[in-house]
C-alpha cells in the first residue's frame, strides 16, 4: 500500500466531483437501470456506482485490488439495501468460477488495470453466455492532435492518476476479447482534463 495510494484514494471523490455533476452520474444511472441478476463490477473504488444499482439485483460482488479504495467502499455499504460484498482482487485474476455472472460493470476503470487483455479475457470468462459486460471508459481520440498529446503524456497521466493510462483503445479491446457490441456512445467527460475527455459507452454481449 503506497503513501500516494493512500492519498489518491482520500482525495479522489472530491477529485471527480466535477465530471460526475457534469456528465457521469447521469450515464451511470441510465448503464446501470437494466443490470440484473448476479452482478460483477470491476474496480469499484470508493463505489460511485452503488446508488445505481436497482432491486433486480440478486447479488452485487464488487471487485477492489487497492486497499485504500477498498476500505472506503466498505464504508459506504451500510447504506444501501443491496446485497452486496467487497472482494480484494485484481481484474486480471478474478478468484470466481466460469459463467457466474449475469452482467459485468466496468467504470473508468479499464485505464488502469496492468494488462488490458487479460482482465477482459477474465471478465469473459466469469459472464455467463450471453452474459453482457457494461462499461463506461476515457479511451484514444479519434482525433489525431488529441491523440498524438495523449500518447505523449501518458507517463506524467499514469503518475498522477496511480496508474490511468489516457490512451488505450479500449473499444477495440472489449471486441477483441469476444463482446459483442451493436450500439456506443461517444461522449465527452466534462470538467476533466483534455487527454481523459474522450469517452465511450455502451454495452457488449458474451458470445
Amino acid at each position: 500500500m503506497s503513501l500516494y495510494g493512500r492519498v489518491f484514494a482520500t482525495f479522489y471523490d472530491k477529485f471527480m466531483e466535477g465530471p460526475e455533476k457534469a456528465i457521469l452520474r447521469g450515464h451511470r444511472e441510465t448503464l446501470l437501470a437494466g443490470v440484473s441478476g448476479r452482478v460483477i463490477e470491476i474496480g469499484g473504488g470508493t463505489g460511485a456506482n452503488l446508488p445505481f444499482y436497482g432491486p433486480a439485483v440478486g447479488e452485487l460482488v464488487i471487485t477492489e485490488p487497492e486497499e485504500p479504495m477498498a476500505r472506503r467502499l466498505e464504508r459506504k455499504l451500510s447504506a444501501y439495501s443491496l446485497p452486496v460484498r467487497v472482494v480484494r482482487a485484481p481484474a486480471e485474476q478474478l478468484p470466481f468460477e466460469s459463467g457466474t455472472f449475469d452482467f459485468a460493470v466496468s467504470t473508468l476503470v479499464l485505464c488502469t488495470v496492468v494488462d488490458p487483455k487479460r482482465a477482459l479475457a477474465e471478465i469473459h470468462r466469469v459472464l455467463r453466455p450471453g452474459g453482457r459486460l457494461v462499461f463506461l471508459e476515457h479511451v484514444l481520440s479519434d482525433e489525431p492532435g488529441l491523440a498524438r498529446w495523449q500518447h505523449r503524456l501518458e507517463g506524467l497521466q499514469v503518475r498522477i492518476g496511480h496508474g490511468c493510462h489516457p490512451n488505450r483503445a479500449t473499444l477495440r479491446a472489449i471486441t477483441d476479447a469476444g463482446f459483442t457490441v451493436p450500439q456506443v456512445a461517444h461522449e465527452r467527460l466534462r470538467k476533466a482534463p483534455p487527454i481523459v475527455r474522450p469517452l465511450i459507452v455502451g454495452a457488449g454481449e458474451r458470445g
